[in-house]
């Protein structure tokens, strides 16, 4: 990727908040049960008890990374039109011959069979590439190659 801020769709930006949003209210949920100094009852209940204040450790970690990843997205700018960044539309052809248009993006979405994440070996190898360029990944199937064939518009 880049040494700056890494840009960011207005998609996955919009789910970011939305996950921060939920999370927050998830942990506001489960750090209304906990005690605190209050005496624990039996090993079941110390258990239980434990298990609130791992969840909302673990809240509090991802709410850290989304804070983090919104707050460096504010300043980055959209990716270059001339270089295959996130919201990148892509035409490659891999080592078979196959051509495929694809959208490089930061979150997944079952439903868009166009898209790759940018952090999927095939997304992670085109960042920074341009129209002509060979870039070579590792798939669990073996080391594969593909063309950049031409480089669209970035979509929002």
């Amino acid at each position: 990727m880049t040494d700056g801020p890494e840009p960011i769709s207005t998609e996955a930006l919009g789910a970011l908040r939305r996950e921060l949003d939920e999370l927050r209210s998830r942990r506001a949920t489960v750090a209304a049960t906990l005690r605190g100094d209050d005496a624990v009852g039996d090993r079941a209940d110390e258990a239980d008890e434990l298990q609130r204040a791992s969840d909302v450790a673990r809240l509090d970690r991802r709410i850290t990374e989304i804070e983090a990843r919104i707050r460096e997205s504010s300043v980055a700018g959209p990716p270059p039109t001339d270089a295959v960044g996130v919201g990148s539309t892509v035409t490659v052809r891999f080592g078979d011959g196959e051509e495929s248009t694809l959208r490089l993006s930061e979150l997944a979405d079952a439903d868009d069979a166009d898209l790759v994440t940018a952090d999927s070996p095939l997304g992670h190898a085109l960042l920074g590439h341009r129209a002509g360029d060979t870039v070579h990944y590792r798939t669990p199937g073996g080391d594969r190659t593909a063309v950049v064939v031409s480089l669209g518009g970035h979509r929002g």
